[in-house]
C-alpha cells in the first residue's frame, strides 16, 4: 500500500513553551503533500521534518487563532526565496482571505509562485479539496470563532491483478485495465476464466481526521465512522474540565468518548495546555476510555 501517513509538527496550544510547538501536521497521502494548521514556526519544523518544500501544495486551517495560522505568511515568504514556482493553495475560513493578500503584498515581492485562497463554510460539512485519488472533507466544530476540522479520505482503487495469471493464460498486457474493472478472460478454446482468479481485492480505503479546537460534540461521533486514525484536540485533563467548557475545548477523557463511540481504529492526542509538563496525565486518562490512544509529539509519525 501507499504511504498514508502524519507527521507532527506543533501540538501544542497558545501559549509558547520551550516543550511544544503550536498546531500544525503534515500529512502524506497518495504521493501528496498536505498540511493541516500552520502555527507559527510551521516552517522550521518543516525543515526538521526533511519533508520537501516543493511536496507541499495544499493549506488547510481550520480556524482564525494564531497559534493555528500566524507561521503561514512566513512559510509563504521562504518560499519565494528558496524558488518556488508551484501555486500554493490555502484552505480556510474567508476571513483570513483580504487579510493573507495584504501580508503577501506588503512583505513579499516578486514572490515567483502564485496563492490561491479558497474559502470554506465551517458551518457546513462539504468537500473543500478532491483530485483523482483523495477527498478533503471539512467538519464543523464548536469553538469560540468560526472552526472546523478536516477529513482526509482515500478513494476506491481497483483491484490488483495477478501477474501469474496473466503469464499461465498468456493475456496480452492491453486487457489489463478490463479485468480490473471486472471482466472475465475467455481464453482461445473458450474457457471462461472468473475474473476472481485473475486479481486479488482492492486496499482498503484510509481516512484520517484531524479535530481541531472544539468543546465536547458527542455527536461529532456520526460524523467520524469508519475513521481509522482520529487526531482530536485534549487541550485539558479532567482536573480542568470547567477550563474546557469555559473556553470551548476538550478534555482527553472526551476525545476518548468520540473515539470510543465512533469506532476509530486509534486515536492521538495534542492541543495540550501549557500547564502539563507532563502529558502522560492526559494518555492515562483517555486510555481508560479507549485503550488504543497515543500522545503526538513533535517529529513523531503515525501511519493512518
Amino acid at each position: 500500500m501507499e504511504p498514508f501517513r502524519v507527521h507532527i509538527l506543533g501540538c501544542g496550544s497558545a501559549l509558547p513553551t520551550l516543550r511544544h510547538n503550536a498546531s500544525s501536521q503534515l500529512v502524506e497521502v497518495r504521493d501528496r503533500l498536505l498540511m493541516l494548521d500552520c502555527a507559527e514556526g510551521t516552517q522550521m519544523q518543516l525543515r526538521r521534518s526533511h519533508m520537501r518544500f516543493t511536496k507541499l501544495g495544499h493549506v488547510f486551517i481550520t480556524h482564525l487563532h494564531g497559534d493555528h495560522c500566524f507561521g503561514l505568511i512566513g512559510m509563504i515568504s521562504t518560499f519565494g526565496l528558496v524558488g518556488r514556482t508551484a501555486t500554493l493553495h490555502i484552505h480556510a475560513p474567508k476571513e483570513l482571505g483580504p487579510i493573507l493578500q495584504e501580508q503577501i503584498t506588503f512583505f513579499t515581492h516578486d514572490l515567483g509562485f502564485d496563492v490561491k485562497f479558497h474559502p470554506v463554510d465551517t458551518m457546513v460539512r462539504k468537500a473543500v479539496y478532491e483530485d483523482r485519488s483523495i477527498i478533503v472533507e471539512s467538519i464543523p466544530l464548536e469553538h469560540r470563532v468560526p472552526c472546523c476540522g478536516y477529513l482526509i479520505s482515500e478513494k476506491p482503487t481497483q483491484p490488483h491483478i495477478r501477474p501469474d495469471m496473466l503469464e499461465s493464460y498468456d493475456i496480452p498486457r492491453s486487457q489489463v485495465n478490463n479485468i480490473k474493472s471486472g471482466a472475465d478472460w475467455i481464453t482461445a478454446d473458450g474457457d471462461v476464466i472468473p475474473n476472481s482468479q485473475l486479481v486479488t481485492p482492492a486496499d482498503p480505503v484510509r481516512r484520517y481526521a484531524y479535530i481541531s479546537d472544539t468543546r465536547y460534540m458527542p455527536q461529532l461521533a456520526e460524523q467520524l465512522k469508519g475513521v481509522d486514525t482520529l487526531y482530536h484536540e485534549s487541550t485539558y485533563g479532567e482536573d480542568h474540565l470547567k477550563n474546557a467548557d469555559k473556553y470551548c475545548h476538550s478534555t482527553a477523557r472526551q476525545a476518548a468518548m468520540v473515539a470510543r463511540k465512533a469506532g476509530v481504529g486509534k486515536l492521538l492526542l495534542g492541543h495540550y495546555s501549557a500547564r502539563y509538563e507532563d502529558e502522560h496525565v492526559l494518555l492515562d486518562e483517555a486510555k481508560e476510555v479507549f485503550e488504543n490512544t497515543f500522545l503526538t509529539n513533535e517529529m513523531a509519525v503515525f501511519d493512518v
